[in-house]
Formats: C-alpha cells, sequence, structure tokens
C-alpha cells in the first residue's frame, strides 16, 4: 500500500499525514455522471477511504461519449452499480455507500451527514441548492462544479466560514423554476473539471493550501482563456 502512493506522498503538501487523512476520509458524489466519473475515479485512485454515489439514473447510449466510468455492455443498468463495479476493480480496499435515489429536501441531510465533503457532480441548479443548503446547516465544505459546450465553472463554498452557492447565484426560484435547457457539451468537458472537483476535495482533505475558497475558476475549453473570479 505504502509504494501505491508513492508519488503522492512525495509532495510535501500532502506527504504521509495527508494520505492518512484521505485513507481516513469520506466524500459524497452527487451524481456519476459526465462530473461524477472523473470526480469518483481520481478520488478512488487517491485513496479517499470511502465514497457515496448518489444517483437513480441509468445508463444510456448517449451517456458514453462522456461518462466515461461505463460501458456499451452497461447500457440499461443502474448507474451506482456500474460505478461501484468500477471503481471496486480500482481500488478494493476503498468502501463504497450507493445511494440509489435522487437528493431531495428531506433526504439530503441524512445523506450528507454521513460524509466530510460533498462533490457536485449534478446538472440542475435545484439539487445544488438543496446541496448547499445541506452544507450549510451541517458544516460540510462543498465542492461545485459545471459544465455547458465548452465551458466549465469550479468553485468550494462553505468551506471555513467562506461563502455559499447561494451568495453566487442568489435567486433560487428562477433558475430552478425554468425548464431545463439540452446542450450540447464536448466529452472531454466534464473530464477535467471533474479532475479539478477532485483536485479542490483532496486538497481540502488533506490541508493543503489554495483551496478555491470565495473565489471561481472559470475556464472555454475552445479557447483555453480562463480567470479565477473573486465572489
Amino acid at each position: 500500500m505504502e509504494n501505491r502512493y508513492a508519488r503522492q506522498t512525495m509532495l510535501p503538501q500532502i506527504g504521509e499525514q495527508g494520505q492518512r487523512r484521505l485513507a481516513e476520509a469520506s466524500v459524497l458524489v452527487v451524481g456519476v455522471g459526465g462530473l461524477g466519473s472523473a470526480v469518483s475515479l481520481y478520488l478512488t485512485a487517491a485513496g479517499v477511504g470511502r465514497i457515496g454515489l448518489v444517483d437513480d439514473d441509468r445508463v444510456s447510449l448517449t451517456n458514453l461519449q462522456r461518462q466515461v466510468l461505463y460501458t456499451e455492455t452497461e447500457v440499461g443498468m443502474p448507474k451506482t452499480a456500474c460505478a461501484e463495479r468500477r471503481l471496486r476493480a480500482l481500488s478494493s480496499h476503498t468502501r463504497f455507500d450507493r445511494h440509489d435515489c435522487r437528493l431531495t429536501a428531506e433526504n439530503a441531510d441524512s445523506i450528507v451527514a454521513r460524509y466530510d465533503v460533498v462533490v457536485d457532480g449534478c446538472d440542475n441548479f435545484a439539487t445544488r441548492y438543496t446541496i448547499d443548503d445541506a452544507c450549510a446547516r451541517l458544516g460540510k465544505p462543498y465542492v461545485y462544479g459545471s459544465i455547458g459546450e465548452f465551458h466549465g465553472q469550479v468553485s468550494v463554498f462553505n468551506y471555513r466560514g467562506g461563502k455559499r452557492y447561494r451568495d453566487l447565484y442568489p435567486e433560487r426560484e428562477q433558475p430552478a423554476a425554468d425548464p431545463t435547457r439540452v446542450l450540447g457539451v464536448m466529452g472531454a468537458t466534464p473530464g477535467f473539471i471533474g479532475c479539478l472537483e477532485a483536485s479542490e476535495a483532496i486538497k481540502i482533505i488533506a490541508g493543503c493550501d489554495g483551496v478555491l475558497r470565495n473565489r471561481l475558476f472559470v475556464i472555454d475549453a475552445l479557447t483555453m482563456e480562463s480567470q479565477t473570479i473573486e465572489i
């Protein structure tokens, strides 16, 4: 096990102590689609001890362009079951909790309370407000990511008294009520945004500096222009 994480523990910002923190930590991934695929793969590979997977969807053929946890043979199967099987193959000593449901106002507190950090892999405003509210009530850091077309953004909310998702998007009624407009997306876009989310979660757990607290990272993969905005 020591050799497995050698390239990570040799980093002074992580080291043996940070690796132990990862092994003892628990992370909830809300949504195991495009973002959640990358998030869960890299958190598992990094040595996070327990990972919760929240999703009530099944694998579809159109998912395979960007949701790299899944294969053609799994079309029609529950995403959490397929995700757990793939992730267990990557790390047999990681514990996985399956939550085969949507995160709602009714169940959010009972689920979120079991984890140290919550990572956003969802695709709608309503769920993000639910995550934000539960994390604020329970004092949990919320790693946020969203994507569309060639664009993506990442931030960390409710971390060490920092800003919330509602501080960035305060008007719940309007975005949550609008019908979801289906946008195209380059397959790699959720991949690199999900990797950035996993990176922020690892930094939080290991105690690294530079967490995106009160900052929003925005990138356009088409032009490769990016900026970090103070919230």
